[in-house]
């Protein structure tokens, strides 16, 4: 079924119950991801949506959209992630009579599944039977381990058929204005932005906006805007090899290199022009 089978990292990774801190930094993946939360206080930003989460969430990824959770670390913070390559799953998609498991990834990008009652039991079940399976040696459990996981695509498969068409509500007035203002720097993050802006197409004052803004993300505006800036950045050294780090510093909206070069080694931990290296060197092996 998967392409490397005696290769579990590079196929299937799992996180069960994980309660270990996690630093709050915006990030994206090549591989999918299902996200279940547990418990605790946490508030997950994934593009342009925000998600209050509550126990029983389920959250689908498909990696590329810049994510990064927002957690009160005064509370445990109980969750499970399952990553996978999408390519993996290839072989079995092209067996007669196969669903396309894949389709919410693929049409649906990223979203949350609501889970409660028998549904919320049901997701939890297969979670700890996958983490039952990764603990043990052996070919058996290697394969019910892959088994379950394909047990958890078909679920949530069927959950987005039943339940995702209904769309998303927000728990308050406060988290609608804060999503607006994600979407717009979701649109605008190149531009030579200004606090300004903001208050001219929201209609609020900058003030109360920023004020917002960093209660319920942890994050201010600016941060925002450059973390969204830097992982762009990264996405055109890995599209685009052939493009200089001026050239990408400007495409994303910074007017200074020394700026960019500051920012991205604080985020990255490389300069530019290391990272532009490290990945032209991985493109040629």
């Amino acid at each position: 079924m998967f392409k490397n089978l005696h290769d579990r990292e590079d196929t299937l990774g799992l996180s069960y119950r994980n309660e270990g801190k996690v630093d709050s930094v915006f990030h994206s993946h090549a591989y999918y991801e299902i996200y279940y939360f547990h418990g605790g206080s946490c508030n997950y930003l994934i593009g342009g949506n925000i998600y209050m989460l509550q126990p029983g969430d389920l959250i689908l990824m498909n990696g590329m959209t810049l994510h990064c959770p927002k957690v009160d670390n005064a509370v445990p913070y109980i969750r499970t992630t399952v990553h996978f390559e999408p390519a993996a799953l290839k072989p079995y998609l092209e067996l007669p009579h196969a669903v396309n498991v894949l389709q919410p990834f693929q049409e649906l990008k990223n979203c949350r599944l609501t889970l409660r009652g028998p549904e919320k039991e049901e997701a939890e079940r297969i979670l700890h039977e996958m983490s039952v399976h990764r603990r043990t040696d052996g070919l058996i459990a290697y394969n019910r381990l892959h088994l379950a996981f394909l047990d958890l695509l078909y679920f949530v498969h069927d959950q987005c058929q039943r339940t995702l068409r209904a769309g998303r509500e927000f728990s308050s007035e406060k988290e609608k204005h804060v999503q607006r203002i994600v979407s717009f720097l979701e649109e605008r993050f190149a531009d030579d932005l200004h606090l300004e802006h903001l208050q001219e197409h929201l209609n609020f004052s900058k003030f109360y906006l920023s004020k917002i803004f960093k209660e319920i993300t942890g994050l201010t505006i600016f941060q925002f805007v450059y973390r969204r800036r830097i992982n762009e950045a990264k996405t055109l050294f890995l599209h685009n090899p052939g493009h200089s780090v001026t050239d990408v510093c400007l495409q994303v909206g910074f007017k200074h290199l020394a700026h960019f070069s500051r920012l991205f080694k604080q985020q990255v931990g490389l300069t530019p022009e290391k990272y532009k290296k490290t990945v032209r060197e991985q493109l040629s092996s």
